[in-house]
């Protein structure tokens, strides 16, 4: 019963040891893994479940080994920072795959990468087709990044000369029918205005909510609880979006009976006003 006690005991404080120096080391272990951070991180691994049940390793020998070993990889990840020469030695560089839309063979070769993982990594970044690849990368951390041909990129407002307006991040403001208040006055809104947005989206109140998102464009996304509330609702926008174009086409078709030009003239205007107003509305009931 004893063993099974100590055992315990040093999973759990190889545990907590393993994650104050996975805190100490940064993200980058699991965000950029290198080969290095690959190499140290089984490394510390072992020697933290080595810790933990090998009761014949004395617990302090465990704790030099990771320590030494946390040291080590901090001292490196400084040392890569400061030097370009000390990072391309122990993170290498990026190797090119593709350039000019031709495959160069020896490169794949020298990674160990076949042509099934050069089309795998590709579709990943949404490149299906290798005649549309201009230029193909394997970056430090085994991801392939992927330019493609001028005449395959995606088109942008830029490109258009089309003026776009400044998008900030969301925010959410209801979190599982938990109103976030403080966060919702730092944005300048107050809880009446969302209270009437909610009620908007099929909510009575905001314990019906499950998630809530203010836009940057002031509009507000509204998940509930009751799914059959929002499929409801959005039945009510249809029907509304269709007798509005109901009444818009017989306003048109009222002008081409009458023989009347002032009264055609002033029908033709009410339905181009409509269709501005339809429009207007339009992206409301779709929500």
């Amino acid at each position: 019963m004893n063993e099974y006690v100590v055992i315990a005991g040093r999973a759990l404080l190889s545990f907590i040891i393993l994650f104050s120096l996975a805190r100490m080391l940064g993200k980058k272990q699991i965000s950029q893994l290198t080969f290095f951070d690959y190499v140290v991180g089984i490394a510390i691994g072992t020697m933290a479940a080595s810790i933990a049940i090998n009761t014949s390793i004395k617990y302090t020998y465990g704790i030099i080994g990771l320590i030494v070993y946390s040291i080590m990889s901090l001292l490196i990840s400084f040392g890569a920072l400061k030097s370009f020469k000390f990072r391309d030695l122990v993170e290498s560089s990026p190797s090119i795959l593709i350039k000019d839309g031709k495959i160069l063979e020896e490169n794949l070769a020298k990674h160990k990468m076949t042509f099934d993982d050069l089309l795998n990594g590709l579709r990943v970044k949404s490149a299906f087709n290798v005649s549309e690849v201009e230029l193909a990368m394997l970056e430090t951390d085994g991801q392939i990044s992927v330019m493609k041909k001028p005449e395959y990129q995606a088109l942008t407002p830029k490109d258009i000369g089309l003026s776009v307006e400044a998008d900030h991040a969301p925010s959410l403001i209801i979190i599982d029918g938990t109103l976030l208040e403080k966060r919702l006055n730092y944005l300048g809104y107050k809880e009446e205005w969302l209270l009437t947005e909610i009620k908007k989206k099929g909510a009575t109140t905001i314990k019906d909510v499950f998630l809530a998102q203010i836009n940057s464009n002031g509009t507000v996304y509204v998940d509930l609880y009751d799914d059959k509330k929002k499929f409801q609702q959005n039945s009510q926008k249809q029907e509304l979006a269709s007798r509005l174009r109901k009444i818009q086409a017989d306003i048109e078709s009222i002008a081409t009976q009458t023989s009347d030009n002032n009264a055609k003239n002033m029908y033709y205007t009410q339905s181009i006003e409509l269709d501005n107003m339809i429009k207007k509305l339009n992206p409301v009931l779709k929500e």
